[in-house]
């Protein structure tokens, strides 16, 4: 992906700070002009800027309070099958390949702690899996952003 410039970084700051504010809004508020946002916003969707709005829905809205993050052990040959059997149970939220001594992390919501123990079964019936260790998260300390690294600019440590 390419980076970003500090046009780019301005409009994702306002964007972050309130994402419901208009095309003309945005254009005021940093001193451009509206063409010149809506042709920037058309990039940044074109580069895969933006995430889904899916993303931003609390599943404990949903009726899913209980988040876990459960580390997988594969057996590595099934891997990319397995990824398709798992992304069929709906309470996985998203999944990643890991290095270390689990293989895949899962961020799994659930009604209650009877309800986990039903996923994870689900899981763990999964032709591939060996085992799975179960963490439940206790609450939200850093909740996800990237105003920080707009604020850094782009690439920069």
């Amino acid at each position: 992906m390419q980076a970003l410039d500090g046009t780019d970084a301005r409009l994702l700051s306002a964007l972050a700070q309130d994402a419901r504010q208009t095309v003309v809004a945005l254009a005021q508020k940093l001193g451009l002009s509206r063409n010149t946002v809506q042709a920037r916003m058309a990039q940044l969707e074109k580069k895969h800027v933006f995430l889904s709005f899916e993303r931003r829905i609390n599943p404990a809205a949903l009726g899913y309070p209980l988040m876990a993050f459960i580390s997988v052990h594969v057996q590595q040959q099934r891997l990319a099958l397995l990824a398709k059997e798992l992304a069929d149970i709906p309470e996985i939220l998203e999944g990643y390949g890991l290095t270390g001594s689990a293989d895949l992390l899962l961020r799994v919501v659930a009604v209650d702690a009877e309800d986990l123990f039903r996923i994870n079964g689900k899981i763990l019936a999964c032709d591939g899996v060996d085992r799975t260790d179960t963490a439940l998260a206790m609450g939200e300390l850093i909740p996800f952003r990237v105003q920080p690294l707009l604020e850094r600019g782009p690439g920069r440590a």
